[in-house]
């Protein structure tokens, strides 16, 4: 019993461990000069969402031609950005570049604050990070409207911290609302948005990356 504790405990640590990672493996392209254009989007009866994943990790990424004027403020730091793709996560992990043991129990055991990650993508997802997986899902008007209000919440702009340099050269960190611990993690608060979209997943218990994203194909 003792070694099949030791076991699920570094089972649960891995999972963790990769939902704080960027949202692609690889390297992202900065350098895009690609247009979007073969990318076409739903049209007037609805908006397309794309869900991005590495295997560990899901983001959530909307066009920026899309989005309301008013709505989510730090777009704004990305005045050249397409896209714009937000992740959420621990507010000490996710950003730190050593990532420590402890740091991880902490996170895991104890309901900690949050980040936003939110990156301004210059071209298409697919064209940025052509090794992630990509799902493109189509709602309607109301349910992107939603999807909107949702992100645009869970910045936390009465926070005392301020903003700091994201994963990729085109991305920051933002304080988030919201607590992460191993029972809500990156995946969950990625179903919670494409579910409020109007989109049919679970919620709780989505905690893996692959989970959402095989309810989503």
């Amino acid at each position: 019993m003792r070694l099949v504790g030791r076991l699920l405990f570094a089972l649960v640590l891995t999972q963790f461990a990769g939902c704080q990672t960027a949202a692609v493996p690889g390297n992202a392209r900065p350098d895009i000069a690609e247009s979007s254009a073969e990318y076409p989007g739903a049209g007037e009866a609805g908006r397309v969402i794309h869900v991005v994943s590495n295997g560990w990790h899901t983001a959530i990424v909307l066009a920026r031609s899309d989005l309301p004027a008013g709505k989510i403020s730090e777009i704004r730091d990305f005045p050249r950005a397409e896209f714009f793709e937000f992740s959420w996560g621990d507010a000490k992990y996710f950003p730190a570049p050593k990532k420590g043991l402890g740091m991880i129990i902490n996170a895991l055991f104890t309901p900690t604050p949050s980040v936003v990650h939110l990156a301004g993508l210059p071209a298409h997802p697919r064209t940025v990070f052509p090794q992630a997986e990509v799902v493109v899902l189509q709602v309607t008007p109301e349910g992107f409207l939603n999807l909107v209000s949702y992100l645009d919440d869970t910045f936390d702009r009465d926070a005392d911290a301020s903003s700091i340099p994201g994963l990729y050269p085109f991305s920051r960190f933002y304080p988030a609302k919201g607590r992460f611990h191993m029972f809500n993690t990156c995946n969950t608060w990625t179903a919670g948005g494409l579910a409020v979209a109007g989109v049919a997943v679970t919620v709780t218990g989505t905690l893996q990356a692959e989970e959402l994203m095989a309810q989503l194909r």
